[in-house]
């Protein structure tokens, strides 16, 4: 059965309130995680010159905002919680916009690089293919795409407090080619372990 309005404002209000409540705590667990092969992967497909626009898509308390910024980029943060936002503006000192996923409001084709790291997978599947198109819309044509998302077998639910939605590469791929991305690269996470111990599933995507 397709969900509402007010049962999609409610999976986002549910997830959010769980962000808002343990803002400090998530930001001490994930502040030295290395997504350095992520940031990588993004920077490398984006052709021009730089100093790139990059929207950090689910930016959390800024952990890479920063990154971004020290390597000379011109990154913007987006975020619906607003403990994150504000812990994003205050570490970072780049501009963040406090957006719920599901009522977004980009600019057309003006990011080089969006960088989505841990984030696409709490939008319900319903909602998903309306925020990729906003996606693909506020890239540059040739801009890039990063996704980096717990993998699974195409279910959905609350994990919690926080809603998922867990897809294998077929289908992701299916998605994303149907928002009219291209397909670039994909791969597991972490490295160098077996497929079983590798929970998350990252692929980079173009517009072309």
């Amino acid at each position: 059965m397709p969900l509402s309005p007010d049962q999609l404002a409610q999976i986002s209000s549910l997830t959010l309130a769980h962000y808002q409540d343990h803002a400090q705590a998530f930001r001490a667990g994930t502040g030295d995680h290395d997504v350095s092969q992520n940031i990588a992967a993004l920077l490398d497909a984006i052709q021009g010159e730089a100093p790139y626009r990059i929207l950090d898509f689910g930016c959390g308390p800024g952990r890479d905002l920063r990154t971004f910024k020290a390597l000379g980029h011109e990154p913007i943060g987006l975020d619906g919680c607003p403990r994150f936002v504000e812990m994003a503006r205050q570490d970072s000192g780049c501009q963040v916009w406090q957006q719920d996923f599901l009522a977004l409001e980009l600019p057309p084709t003006y990011f080089d690089g969006v960088f989505a790291n841990a984030s696409l997978f709490h939008i319900p599947s319903q909602a998903l293919p309306r925020v990729l198109g906003q996606l693909h819309a506020t890239l540059k044509p040739g801009g890039v795409l990063f996704s980096s998302n717990p993998r699974g077998a195409n279910q959905e639910g609350f994990n919690g407090d926080r809603y998922g939605a867990y897809y294998d590469l077929a289908h992701w791929r299916a998605l994303l080619n149907d928002a009219g991305f291209d397909e670039l690269a994909h791969y597991y996470r972490p490295p160098g372990l077996p497929r079983a111990q590798q929970p998350w599933l990252a692929s980079v995507w173009r517009r072309p």
